[in-house]
């Protein structure tokens, strides 16, 4: 069994030396000027002119999270054996809450993309 444990390492260790050897000689030489950039989308970042971003995006995106949460709050509402009224009562609030919130931005016309 220890010759079984010893020739395991010592394959690992073959492998690990392998794939050093290989990360050492075979890398990419050049180096790209995107590559450093905190952004890897395409835009130049270090150009002063900006691309406008809708901000429709990033309402979709909020409104994807919220109702995420939702999800993480009603799924283990069937699963728990304790007492349900506290949980009942703190899932009616926050889906209300929710709700409201969703009715107001849907008349204010912010889900509205053909603005």
């Amino acid at each position: 069994m220890l010759y079984m444990f010893i020739l395991f390492m010592i394959i690992s260790m073959i492998i690990m030396a392998m794939t050093l050897i290989n990360i050492i000689f075979f890398k990419k030489k050049e180096t790209e000027n995107e590559k450093p950039s905190p952004i890897e989308c395409g835009m130049n970042p270090f150009s002063t002119f900006m691309i406008p971003f809708s901000l429709q995006f990033f309402l979709i995106t909020i409104i994807f999270i919220i109702f995420d949460v939702e999800i993480a709050m009603i799924i283990p509402f069937p699963i728990t054996n304790t007492s349900k009224t506290p949980y009942i009562i703190t899932m009616i609030i926050f889906l209300m809450i929710l709700i409201i919130g969703f009715y107001h931005e849907w008349k204010k016309g912010a889900l509205n993309w053909n603005k």
